[in-house]
């Protein structure tokens, strides 16, 4: 991360609108904007650790309904452009069946998403716009945005700034390997 930028967030995180742009960028990012919040909420942290968890349930809060603006995104605008681009395509069937395999996985794509680096806006738009219930939905964003912004926010706040250089660089990878091992065991107990 840029030095300037870095600086610029450890400035904002002592000014008393911080956390309103910290919840506009968690907003944002789950439906449309390509920055993730941590870029902004880790340095917060190490700004004011004693308001980590604060910070965490912003994010937290900001990206679940964020994340409802991407599930309405895909909910509301599939029919008005996408499926008239699909069935000029000749590919309206296609569709059909992907959107019943998405939702026979349930709530792991949106739980791989909200707490592994690939891209929450994603499943977001794909969720409403398969129609994932939105019961499913709202308790999986929860739980992965959740985990993972508490998870950092609780990392930062014992460690303090040593363990910056591990989040920044690895806990997206170690997200990736627990739910690789998660699905692993599901599978073992599911077919075994």
């Amino acid at each position: 991360m840029p030095r300037q930028f870095y600086d610029w967030t450890l400035h904002l995180a002592a000014r008393r609108h911080a956390l309103w742009v910290l919840a506009l960028v968690s907003f944002a990012e789950s439906s449309v904007f390509p920055i993730p919040p941590d870029l902004l909420m880790i340095p917060m942290i190490l700004a004011a650790p004693r308001r980590a968890f604060l910070i965490a349930g912003v994010c937290l809060v900001a990206s679940v309904l964020g994340g409802l603006a991407g599930y309405a995104i895909g909910a509301l605008f599939y029919e008005q452009i996408g499926l008239r681009v699909l069935i000029a395509l000749g590919k309206a069937e296609a569709v059909a069946h992907f959107n019943a395999r998405f939702n026979d996985f349930g709530f792991w794509p949106v739980l791989i998403a909200g707490l592994t680096p690939f891209p929450y806006k994603v499943i977001t738009i794909m969720s409403g716009w398969t129609g994932l219930p939105l019961d499913t939905f709202i308790v999986t964003s929860i739980i992965a945005r959740g985990a993972r912004f508490f998870i950092v926010a609780g990392l930062l706040w014992y460690y303090g700034a040593p363990i910056r250089s591990f989040i920044e660089r690895r806990l997206g990878l170690m997200f990736t390997l627990c739910v690789m091992l998660l699905l692993g065991g599901v599978f073992l107990v599911w077919f075994l």
